[in-house]
Parts: structure tokens; sequence; C-alpha cells
């Protein structure tokens, strides 16, 4: 409100009101100044307040265009000056810029947080070697910057100097700092603490994480919401259609019943007054702005208006399982040789095939090998088969290895495997545990199990989402056993396992059928597809990663599943003020029109009822700014 105050148009049309109200209440005691002074006062007053409202009004009507709300108030302040009730066309002049002001400052407060992420956007940085801060458009990937204490870190880039804690609540909505040192990756906008470093900067000005999260904020009021759709659609016809019914309003009491002219006129003009849509217009984008711009605060990017009403309607959510409701950090358990081969060979020809992958299992079947010092073997002629293993020739065994699960091994071999082996399989995954297999010159030659811990929070989580009528699912990659493991442990009744890419998709579209609205939950990478025909889809920890921005609706910043819970929790109040925005404005209106109707109104009261419906509901919609 302090902001307000601060506007010096807001300060002079509250000044104006003052000065006009003496005149209002004299009117009401048919007390009136000489004609001649009064009509250049208010002449005055009129122009220089409503200037912008004539210009807009006159323009809509010489091309025809009637759905324009300026064009409403234009005919009704010049049939109330028509009427000589001067004080009354001031006060609708008045009252309607306060209200668009009201409406203004509305959008702006919801969009604060988009403010203070662009104030957190540095213009120039320190390149080292230079004396001089250089615009940030001018530094290139590979250039060094230096970031001193309490400095706004730039650009993106990596820590090649130095060690420091960073502020990075901007961007991931977490307010303890996290320790920076060699090697470490920091994100523009974030804000170093106490200790000096210097950067190499990864991405240009344009690509960096803050640019990223303002442009895709900003595009957010591009995807509207059905409701807002729905409202200006509605809005084209609605304006005519109340010009026409004034029009009738005049002319049948008048021509058929012999009324009044003025009395039936002036309710002709209040009728248009009421009728104002300014209300229903502003009610969906100021509580849609004001809840993505508490997202954003909170470190979760929300990339339409579309995605928060539809996440406050969904039904059911599919998960991944590896970096969703587990850790995403995999390590090895266990390693069984079999058919001569030692625990070296397997680790050595294991870790050279999985050299080639990004994929969280091979990191930690590499990171096995480097920890007790195994040279990893090269490969030639490497091939992979997307969610089931990978072939190659070792140069160092020279003979053709496969790396995979149970029935890829199967289909590779083309024999039937020793009952011992698949026992053992079948107990490792029956432990939650996910199997990798090994085969060497056509034979099983080790196997590898894979575990990784489930989250903390992923119980509390699913709990919460069961008790608001939500329904979880997972869908997984992984092995039926260990993905009934992790399910059974969090109280998940449906399970998808051993599934391709292109079969999450197909079990998304069934989930879709089954519920309305479906949710995914993924990384963001490899879920790109099942994330897309989702209704709502969400990537986690997206910070950093422009491709799980891309690839999602909605994206963490953070890994912290609990925003989920925040998220769908602010999709149901979203919808839900603005749909008792649309509600109390279409009854409040609805009153008002009989009102008119009747011949019980007038001007005065009809518009202080737009006004207070306006800032009604701007109040209310604010309130989703502080919403936790």
């Amino acid at each position: 409100m302090k902001e307000l105050l601060k506007n010096k148009k807001f300060i002079w049309l509250i000044i104006s009101l003052i000065v006009i109200l003496p005149f209002l209440v004299l009117s009401y005691f048919d007390k009136h100044l000489f004609f001649w002074i009064e009509l250049p006062i208010f002449l005055l007053m009129t122009g220089v307040i409503g200037y912008k409202i004539f210009y807009s009004g006159l323009k809509s009507l010489i091309k025809l265009k009637f759905s324009n709300i300026n064009l409403l108030m234009t005919v009704a302040i010049a049939g109330a000056f028509y009427l000589r009730q001067f004080e009354e066309a001031v006060i609708i002049v008045i009252l309607f810029s306060i209200s668009e002001n009201l409406e203004e400052f509305g959008i702006k407060r919801s969009q604060d947080s988009l403010k203070t992420l662009v104030e957190k956007s540095s213009k120039t940085a320190a390149l080292k070697g230079r004396n001089e801060n250089v615009p940030i458009e001018n530094i290139g990937i590979g250039d060094t910057v230096i970031i001193k204490p309490g400095d706004i870190i730039p650009m993106d880039g990596i820590v090649t100097y130095g060690s420091s804690i960073v502020d990075e609540s901007t961007i991931t909505g977490e307010p303890v700092p996290k320790s920076k040192f060699l090697n470490s990756p920091v994100y523009s906008g974030t804000q170093n603490g106490t200790g000096y470093l210097e950067i190499e900067v990864t991405k240009k000005a344009r690509d960096a994480t803050l640019s990223k999260i303002i442009e895709l904020t900003y595009k957010a009021a591009e995807k509207k919401t059905s409701s807002q759709k729905f409202i200006e659609k509605f809005a084209k016809y609605y304006t005519p259609t109340v010009l026409c019914i004034a029009i009738l309003l005049v002319i049948i009491p008048v021509f058929a019943f012999r009324g009044q002219f003025n009395y039936w006129f002036t309710q002709a003009l209040t009728l248009l007054i009421i009728s104002c849509p300014c209300a229903l217009v502003i009610s969906t984008p100021v509580t849609i702005f004001s809840a993505i711009g508490n997202a954003t605060r909170n470190g979760v990017l929300i990339k339409g208006g579309k995605y928060l009403e539809d996440m406050g309607k969904i039904k059911a959510i599919a998960l991944d399982k590896t970096k969703t409701l587990t850790k995403g950090e995999p390590i090895v358990a266990d390693i069984v040789t079999f058919n001569g081969y030692s625990r070296q060979d397997v680790l050595a020809c294991a870790a050279g095939l999985e050299s080639f992958s990004e994929h969280p299992i091979a990191k930690s079947i590499l990171n096995k090998a480097a920890e007790e010092g195994i040279k990893v073997h090269d490969f030639s002629d490497f091939k992979s088969v997307t969610g089931k293993g990978v072939t190659g020739t070792c140069t160092v065994c020279e003979h053709k290895d496969i790396l995979g699960n149970l029935s890829f091994i199967k289909e590779q071999l083309n024999i039937k495997l020793n009952e011992e082996i698949i026992k053992m399989v079948n107990e490792f995954e029956k432990q939650g545990k996910t199997v990798i297999l090994l085969s060497e010159n056509n034979s099983v030659s080790g196997i590898i199990t894979i575990t990784d811990k489930i989250r903390k929070e992923s119980k509390q989580l699913i709990e919460s989402i069961k008790n608001s009528g939500i329904t979880p699912v997972i869908l997984t990659g992984d092995n039926k056993a260990s993905a009934e493991f992790i399910a059974s442990h969090l109280g998940i009744e449906k399970v998808k396992a051993g599934l391709l890419p292109q079969n999450k998709v197909e079990e998304i579209d069934d989930l879709k059928k089954e519920y309305g609205y479906v949710a995914m939950l993924g990384d963001g990478v490899n879920d790109a597809p099942a994330l897309t025909t989702a209704s709502v889809g969400i990537s986690m920890g997206a910070v950093g990663s422009d491709i799980a921005i891309e690839n999602s609706d909605i994206a963490l910043m953070n890994d912290n599943l609990l925003n989920i819970l925040f998220t769908i929790r602010l999709g149901k109040k979203s919808n839900n003020v603005i749909k008792f925005n649309i509600i109390s404005a279409i009854i409040v209106k609805f009153i008002f029109m009989v009102l008119a109707l009747l011949g019980i109104s007038n001007l005065s009261l009809a518009i202080i009822a737009d006004v207070g419906l306006t800032i009604f509901v701007v109040i209310n919609g604010l309130r989703l700014f502080k919403f936790k």
C-alpha cells in the first residue's frame, strides 16, 4: 500500500475526489453553484483526469469496436453531462481512474518476485586482468570473472580459484547458503558470501540460469488459464450487449409506456457503469501473477497460468523412481563373479562399457572401479539399446562383452541361463536392488547390483497426495521387483516397471483416460516424452539444466520433493480464488443491474460498487503472494 501512496497520479486522484465530494453532497440537497462556475471546473477536472478514457473510447467508436470498456465509460460520462449531473460525471471519471490504478498496482505487486529477480541480474562483471567492469553481453564462454565478497554472481560458471558460501535462494528458494570450492558450479543472480572467487564462465549472459527464469516467467502470462480465455472471449460480446440493453432501457419505457426520458436515461447510464467488466477481467491475471510470483520465490518455476490451473485439478501423479523418489546417487552394492572371472575383470569390463554413458548407474560403476584402483578396459564397436543395455568389443580381452538387465542378456546370448544365476537375480531384486549382468565370451561372468537410497521426504509426499485424493503411480525403466520394493515402502499401489521412454508415454495416455488431469514428475531429461504428454510435466533439480527447464511445464529449481505439495495446494487455492472472484463479481453486478432496470440505483452508487468490487478482487488475488 505504501507503494500506491507514492504514486503521484493516485495521490492526485484522491485529492480530486476530496475536492469533488462537497459538490456531490450539495447536489443531494439540490444546492448548486452558478452554472457557469460549475461547468468550467467540472469540464477541466473531467478532461485532465479522463482524457485517455475519452481518446480510447472515441477511437473504438470510430472503428466500430464496441467491446472496449472505455467506450462504456465515455458514453456514461457524456450522458451525465447531458443531464447536467456534473458531479456524477466527475465522480465516474475519478473512481474509474482509481480503479484502473488499482488494477495496475495489483499486477505490478503480483510481479514483485520478478522485479526482485531482475534486480539480482548484474549488468556488468569484473574480468580477470582488466581494471574495469565489462558489460556481461561482451563476456564469452571460457572467460574468468572475479567475484568479490558480497557480490551478485553475474554469470553461470565453475569455480577455478577460492572458496566461499553462496546464497542461492533467489533461484532455488532454499535459505541455507551452499559451500563453493574448486570445480563447484555457480549461477547468475546468486549472492557470494565472505570469500573471494574466480569463476570460468560456462554460459553466455542470454543463456544463464537467471536470464532463463526471468524470460520464462514473463512468458508465463501468455499461457492463459481456461477462465481467463473465457472471460476475454465473453467480454467481446458482453460490452456491445450491455450497450444494446442500455439503449432499450431508454427506448421501451419512454416510447412504450411514456416514461420520463431523463429518469430512464439516468438508469441506462447506471446500467452501463455497473456493467463495466473491470473486476471480471482483472480477477484472473492478478491471482495468477501473484501465485506464479510466490512459486518463483520458493524455487518453483511455473511456465504458464494454464499449468498452475491444471496442477490444482490433477487426480493422478506419475513418478519416476530414480532421482525422483530416490536420491539419484546410486552406488554399487554387490559384485558376484562366475566362471573363473575375477572381481577386477568384471569391474574393468563393465566400467569400460559404461564409460560411454552419462546414466547415473554408469557413473556408479565407474566410481567403484576408480575407488578400487582398477584400470578400465577400452572398447570398440560400442552399441547402446535404450533402457536395456550396451554391447562392445573389449580391446584388452579381445572378445565381445554384453552389459545389461536379465532380459537383454537372454535376448543377446539366445541361450538358457543357469538357474542359480536367475534365482540370485530375483533375490537381489526383491531387496530393491537394480541388477546388471555382464556377459563375456557368450557366458555370464558377473552380476553387479546397484542400490539407491529413498529420499527422506518421499514418504511424506506420497501420504499427503493420497490424503488429497490424488493417486500416485510409479513409472520406471527399472525392474519390477526393485520398483515394487520402493512402492511397498512408500505405500504406492500402482507400479509399472521395465518401461522404455515410449512405454511411459503410453502409460500416461492411459492414466489421462482414467483420471483426466495427470501430472508426471521426472528428471526432465530421460523422461522428456512422458513429461510432454502429461497434463503437467514437472522436472526435478532443474537449476543449471536448460534441458530440464525446456522439457517441463513446471521446474523445481531444487531437489525438495515437498515443493510438489506446495504447488498442488497453490494451484487449488488459485483456482478457488479465481472462481470466488468471478462469482462475487457476477453476483454484485447482477444485483445492481436489476436495481438499474427497476429504476432504484443511481450513478454514484453504481461507480462506488464497481470500484469497491475491483478493490476486493485485487486484494483477494494478491493474498496468494504470501500463500504457504
